[in-house]
């Protein structure tokens, strides 16, 4: 969801946020800021970070208040160390479904079809000249026929956005389409195309499956998900696709799988030691999200929720703490942030302690995602920092944040 910044805020918050950019973060994103932010790679006290790739430990940076990924995957933050510090830590899903989804399809592609073996062999013909050329082809060329994908069956495992449209692409391409997720979303599952399968379980969604596409978070229970009983469940001769993450797959696993021939190939967007130089495996060097429109879409989406945290309080797409969004009224002088542990009685702890110091509310919002509770409360008069301190006092809370609007 886009949220649009209401023209007395722009212009009243005198604050500026200091904001760390790790690897190259695209121009568009970083010119959405504004003039109250400053960014640099330089900076060593970040109240935000913007990052791609690269690992980042929270503990790090004592003043960091949020980091935003632009992508998807937020396996390379510290997000537990984060929430136990009250960071807010977001990604930007959907940013890059396109592009991982526009590469995924050529891949299976260039394996089915022999493409790259083909392309090999034509190298190979710079010894030759003349009309040699062409009789070597006519009479090379049957060893790299292929196989087309209209017909076979595809599985996706994983149905976010970038799933849901493969999925949907599949069907385009005159496949069966099958696809499970054990906890999907709604808002993805209704934009699948009514000729995908949804299946209930994995045996189900990989018996019969040709090509099994993987797109999966990292986390602990993703981590060695696709091992020798996973594959077990697969039919002979099918073809594994990973553009997720490439610990989510049991290498050792894979390569006795192919070298048994119970897997045709596995193609995957991140080499290691282990793959790179097995006829049976093909690799692209982590160029999923690795467009120009990909990195543009996913620095804004990040961009824009680390500016309407930092002003206002309000959260998209964390992966840690719950989404709220409220929009505060002309009377507002202060918004309180309190961030705490998911128990019972916190609302009543904080509005007894505001009403015992005559503030009046003007309104109130709280979101829980089961672990975190996040409230926002705005008052029409300063919250000063002796009644924040009895706020903070309590075990359960995390962490409070103040923001001051001018009237």
């Amino acid at each position: 969801m886009r949220y649009a910044m209401p023209v007395r805020q722009k212009e009243s918050i005198v604050a500026v946020y200091r904001i760390k950019t790790i690897n190259t973060i695209a121009r568009e994103g970083l010119e959405l800021l504004g003039k109250h932010f400053t960014a640099s790679a330089d900076e060593s006290d970040p109240q935000g970070i913007l990052v791609r790739s690269s690992r980042v430990n929270t503990d790090d940076y004592s003043s960091l208040l949020a980091v935003a990924r632009a992508g998807a995957g937020v396996n390379n933050i510290s997000v537990t160390k984060a929430t136990e510090r009250g960071i807010c830590v977001f990604n930007t899903p959907g940013a890059n479904a396109n592009a991982v989804v526009d590469l995924v399809f050529p891949m299976i592609g260039v394996w089915q079809r022999n493409i790259y073996r083909g392309i090999r062999f034509c190298e190979s013909l710079m010894e030759i000249s003349g009309e040699e050329v062409s009789g070597e082809v006519e009479r090379c060329k049957a060893a790299f026929r292929g196989v087309e994908i209209a017909g076979k069956t595809l599985t996706v495992i994983g149905l976010g956005q970038i799933g849901v449209r493969l999925a949907n692409g599949g069907v385009h391409r005159y496949m069966r389409v099958k696809g499970f997720d054990p906890k999907p979303a709604l808002a993805n599952i209704h934009m699948l195309l009514p000729e995908v399968e949804l299946t209930q379980s994995l045996d189900e969604a990989l018996s019969d499956a040709d090509i099994v596409s993987l797109h999966l978070p990292l986390m602990e229970k993703t981590k060695d998900l696709v091992n020798a009983e996973f594959i077990a469940r697969m039919k002979k001769g099918a073809l594994l696709v990973n553009y997720a993450r490439g610990p989510i797959v049991n290498e050792k696993d894979i390569i006795a799988a192919l070298d048994r021939g119970k897997l045709s190939g596995y193609i995957a967007d991140f080499p290691t030691e282990t793959l790179i130089g097995h006829e049976k495996i093909l690799l692209t060097p982590h160029l999923g999200a690795s467009t120009t429109e990909s990195e543009e879409n996913c620095a804004v989406m990040a961009a824009r929720e680390m500016r309407n945290y930092l002003y206002y309080g309000n959260i998209t797409n964390s992966v840690n703490f719950p989404n709220i969004e409220t929009i505060p009224s002309d009377r507002v002088r202060t918004r309180l942030i309190v961030i705490n542990r998911d128990v019972p009685g916190m609302i009543a702890f904080i509005t007894k302690i505001l009403a015992a110091h005559d503030i009046n509310i003007d309104s109130f919002k709280n979101e829980s995602n089961g672990i975190i509770g996040y409230n926002i409360i705005d008052t029409e008069t300063d919250v000063v920092d002796s009644i924040v301190n009895k706020i903070k006092h309590d075990d359960n809370v995390i962490r409070t944040r103040i923001i001051t609007f001018d009237k």
